[in-house]
């Protein structure tokens, strides 16, 4: 049942062994958990995403707006797998094509009124830090590697890598709605409108920084040398303190 229910997904390609049927996952999600909550639902072997599918069925069905969290370690595949043919290398990108598919199809079947038929998830996966050494250790900095610490980001990480580590950091839901904008030419990220306001790029005015306190966030934070003066790197804080006395403010 499980392994037709999945190679239908998949044009079907056998893509995963054994996997199970959802209709199980999802009796039990009918037993154990309410439509008109917001429970969190955590697989800790994900596997081919057989929980997280049945998660999306169940709120189509009932219009619930149940949460998961599919943990999934990048494990490689045999190179005789048939999902090989189709690219896939390990079992985490199965189980993320499971979810998009699965979404999809369900969407254009038949649902209940009230679900907000939202079928989209988001993926992380454990990494080292975005910050070099020094920025945890400054007392290990030597003399002839200063100008390397004049960046104290690590080369080839993202916009999204700081602000997702800003996230975790500051313990903020990481399922937040997150919206990026253009300020005053900047990138800006917009964390659930005002929870927190991101902006990492380099060149920070004054201007910019008075137009991102407008709005009073209850957090904001910058790239310490995005800054275009050590004079608006200063007067940050007293910005705030005058137009948005109760956001926190940061510099990573």
């Amino acid at each position: 049942m499980g392994t037709k229910e999945v190679s239908g997904l998949f044009d079907r390609v056998k893509v995963f062994d054994h996997p199970k049927p959802t209709d199980v996952i999802v009796r039990i999600l009918q037993l154990s958990t309410q439509p008109s909550s917001q429970d969190l639902v955590v697989d800790f072997f994900a596997g081919s995403a057989t929980t997280a599918h049945a998660v999306l069925i169940q709120n189509a069905r009932d219009g619930g707006n149940r949460r998961c969290i599919s943990i999934q370690i990048a494990e490689e595949i045999s190179e005789k797998a048939e999902a090989k043919k189709l690219g896939f290398t390990s079992i985490a990108q199965i189980s993320k094509e499971r979810i998009r598919r699965a979404g999809k199809k369900i969407l254009e079947g038949e649902t209940h009124p009230d679900w907000n038929r939202d079928v989209g998830f988001r993926v992380l996966k454990v990494d080292t830090s975005n910050m070099k050494d020094v920025y945890y250790r400054p007392d290990e900095l030597k003399q002839s590697n200063l100008l390397d610490m004049v960046d104290n980001v690590k080369e080839g990480r993202t916009a999204e890598d700081l602000l997702f580590q800003v996230l975790v950091d500051w313990g903020v839901d990481l399922t937040l709605p997150i919206r990026r904008e253009t300020v005053q030419g900047k990138t800006v990220f917009f964390v659930d409108d005002n929870a927190l306001v991101a902006c990492f790029e380099r060149g920070i005015t004054e201007d910019l920084v008075k137009e991102l306190a407008g709005p009073a966030p209850l957090r904001v934070v910058f790239r310490d040398n995005g800054f275009i003066s050590d004079a608006v790197k200063i007067n940050v804080t007293q910005i705030f303190r005058q137009l948005s006395p109760s956001t926190e403010v940061k510099a990573i």
